[in-house]
Order: C-alpha cells, then structure tokens, then sequence
C-alpha cells in the first residue's frame, strides 16, 4: 500500500490545484492561494483558507496567486505552495514522490524548467510534464490512442487549450491566456462602465458562478450586486441580469471561438471529418459557464458536449499518466511529443 502513495498527478492550475495520489484517486483540491507575513517571509495559509483573505488583509499580511495565466508567476511562493499540498497527501514518506504536473500546450521551454525545478525543490524525486488537452482528453474517457481526431477545449482558470488529439498525440493545438480570469475581469469592466460601480475579484466570481452565461438562457435572471459607487464613493446596491453578463463576456468568448476555428482551420482534413462525426468535447471549469458549448456548436456547426465532472478531467488524465511513467522521461513535455518522434 505503501509503494501506490508514491506517484502523485497535479494539476497545476491558476485558479485551482488538485492533486491525484496512485490509488486513492484525487485527494485534494484547493485554491491556488497563499498567504505570508511580509515583515516575516512566514507562510501563513495555503489554499481555500488563503483565499478568504484575499482583499481582506491588513498591511502585513499579503494573500497572492502564486500561478498567473497558466505559468508561475512568483517562483518561491509557487514551490512552497506545492510543498505545503505534498505534504498534505503524502504526509510520512521514506522516498519521495514521483510527480506528474499539468502545464498548458504553449508553455515555453524556460516556464516548462520552471515547473520542474518548483517540483523538485517541492520534495519530488522526479518531475514528469504532460500537456493539459492530452490530460483532459484522457480524464474525459476518450481514447486517445486510435487513429481519429478529438477536438478537446479546455477551459481554466488561467489559459485556453484548444487541441486536435490523434495516435495518442497533439497534431494541432494553440494555448491562449484568455480563460476564468479574463471572464472575472470583463465582469468588473462592464460593471464599471455601465453601472458606475467597483466590485472585486470575488465578488466577480460569485456573478460568473451565479448567472454567468454566454447563450441566451430561456429564462432572465437577476441577482443583487454590492459595490462602491465610485461618484460617490460610498457603498451603492444595484441588480444585474444574465443577459448583461452575455454582454459584458462578448470579448472573451469570441476570442476562444476565434481560437477554435483556428485550430481546425489547420487540422487535415480527414481528422476534421473524425472531429465532426466524434463532436467536441469541453473540459475544465470554463466550459461550465451556461451555453458555452452551445455557443460553440452554432459557430462550427460540430456537436459539442460539455465532459462529465469537466473541472476534474485534467486531473484524472494526470493521474492515468501515473501507469505510464516507465516511458516517460524526466521533464519531457508529455507523452505525446515523444510519441510523434517515434512515429
């Protein structure tokens, strides 16, 4: 039993962290927050308890997103966060884990080393890479393996992978940084512009969460809002619907449509005819905004369903990589690089 505890997946994401052990299936998810004491350097929470102190803390104390737009932003507090979740889910260990990290499709050699050495210092033995589209086509019950194309679109916190999967590997794929984060601040820009109102980053995400959409819903839908007004500078309550949200998410969809089309734009065309009998599939917690796969199935014309427990797919994927290890080399990028120089 002891020796399943050795291997651990991460998804390593802007918005969240999930950690997958051999054998116990995903053990932890968090927020990707820390909080320290400036004066200190003291670490004084990770994850969900971190969070609840963000914009909330006195002038000492700092609540930060160690991950920005899928990469490491802040080296140190990324490698201490990752230290502090090993520890969590392997807290009494003779041998240090093996670790197989998520990173997104168009990360940069020098970000890839970044990773690595995070995990590294973190208390891995070894770091093993994978792309997230491989991981979410995987965690998505697709067989990646066969000769047909998959279109995955994975949406998370930080980035967009948008990939053509094909004999277990990438044929066509673009990485953009317009993912959750760009929908919470296009909710904070619209309410800004058109209400005259400041909110935070929360309180943006809860909107998103609450009625955020980017289809027309068959029914309206309308929430309260609190925010400082910035006329007056005092606190204002106002209401706002969903069809505003489809509004003010106009920018950041289009922007992923646009990348869609993109990558099927240069996929051959017999895999294009795969991609069109087989559908879409969406993963992570993006796609889970109301209508976005009806979105885009009525600009590609390509049925496109949304994965069952899309926020856990690329975990899941990770965590099948697991069996794999014995042919995957310490830091590749991913399996499915190495696979295309075989072919």
């Amino acid at each position: 039993m002891f020796g399943l505890t050795r291997d651990i997946g991460i998804d390593l994401g802007t918005a969240s962290i999930l950690v997958y052990v051999r054998g116990r299936g995903i053990v932890l998810r968090e927020p990707s927050v820390v909080a320290m004491d400036k004066n200190t350097g003291r670490l004084l929470k990770v994850g969900s308890e971190a969070q609840k102190m963000l914009g909330r803390t006195p002038g000492n104390i700092v609540a930060i997103r160690p991950m920005r737009e899928g990469v490491i932003s802040d080296y140190d507090m990324t490698e201490r966060m990752l230290r502090e979740f090993i520890r969590k889910v392997v807290p009494f260990r003779l041998l240090k884990p093996r670790v197989v990290i998520c990173v997104p499709s168009g990360i940069t050699e020098v970000e890839e080393r970044a990773v690595i050495d995070a995990g590294i210092q973190a208390g891995a033995r070894k770091v093993y890479l994978i792309e997230e589209p491989v991981a979410a086509a995987v965690g998505a019950g697709i067989d990646i393996n066969r000769p047909e194309g998959h279109l995955v679109v994975d949406i998370g916190g930080g980035t967009t992978d948008i990939a053509v999967i094909s004999l277990g590997g990438v044929v066509e794929s673009e990485s953009i940084k317009v993912a959750g984060d760009k929908f919470d601040e296009a909710i904070i820009k619209y309410i800004r512009r058109k209400h005259n109102v400041l909110i935070g980053e929360r309180t943006a995400e809860e909107l998103k969460l609450a009625i955020g959409c980017v289809y027309q819903k068959p029914e309206e839908e309308v929430v309260e809002v609190k925010g400082r007004c910035l006329m007056t500078g005092l606190p204002r309550v106002f209401q706002i619907s969903a069809t505003e949200m489809i509004e003010a998410f106009e920018e950041p969809a289009t922007q992923i449509l646009e990348a869609v089309h993109s990558v099927l734009e240069r996929t051959p065309p017999e895999l294009v005819a795969d991609i069109s009998s087989n559908g879409i599939v969406m993963t992570g917690g993006g796609s889970l905004l109301w209508g976005f796969d009806k979105l885009i199935e009525s600009h590609t014309g390509i049925e496109t369903a949304v994965a069952e427990d899309a926020i856990s797919c690329v975990a899941f994927g990770t965590g099948s990589s697991l069996e794999n290890l014995s042919h995957m080399q310490d830091g590749t990028v991913n399996l499915s690089r190495r696979r295309q120089l075989k072919l």
